[in-house]
């Protein structure tokens, strides 16, 4: 389902998500630059209790956040040049791990994304806000859970 939302209606959108994610929940966030990804993780870690600054691991590709439970892995796969480069970086490690992992950038890697994951995607629209699609994917009963959970059904 997609849906306009202000930037507080996003951070209420986060907010909701941050506590109905899950131990081994991928979340696979999907933009273009600006569109408000990074934003999301940071507020997401926040939630979770990360106080250290959380930046997008562009260069690095992970970022390990363990002394939380669940753990959060975030990734920027955005200088990845070919989807199967993922697991040069351990990816298999990270999934099933006990932890979250936020994926910016999924669309790269679309093909190695697990068979259950939630897919949000951020569009431009104005300066004041952002179009956001959210799907479960390869699960309709967590799909449906987790979209009344967050005031996203119909």
């Amino acid at each position: 389902m997609k849906k306009v939302l202000t930037f507080s209606e996003i951070d209420t959108l986060v907010d909701k998500l941050s506590n109905i994610i899950k131990k081994n929940d991928v979340i696979a966030l999907i933009g273009d630059l600006g569109t408000g990804k990074t934003t999301f993780v940071k507020r997401f870690a926040k939630n979770l209790g990360i106080t250290e600054n959380v930046k997008s691991p562009t260069f690095t590709y992970v970022m390990e956040y363990r002394d939380i439970e669940p753990a959060l892995f975030h990734f920027d796969v955005y200088r990845i040049c070919d989807a199967e480069e993922i697991y040069e970086i351990g990816y298999e490690d990270y999934l099933h791990n006990d932890g979250i992992v936020i994926i910016e950038w999924a669309n790269l890697i679309e093909s190695e994304l697990p068979e259950e994951y939630l897919k949000i995607e951020l569009f431009h629209k104005d300066e004041n806000s952002r179009g956001v699609e959210i799907k479960y994917i390869g699960n309709e009963k967590r799909e449906k859970e987790i979209l009344e959970y967050v005031d996203f059904s119909n």
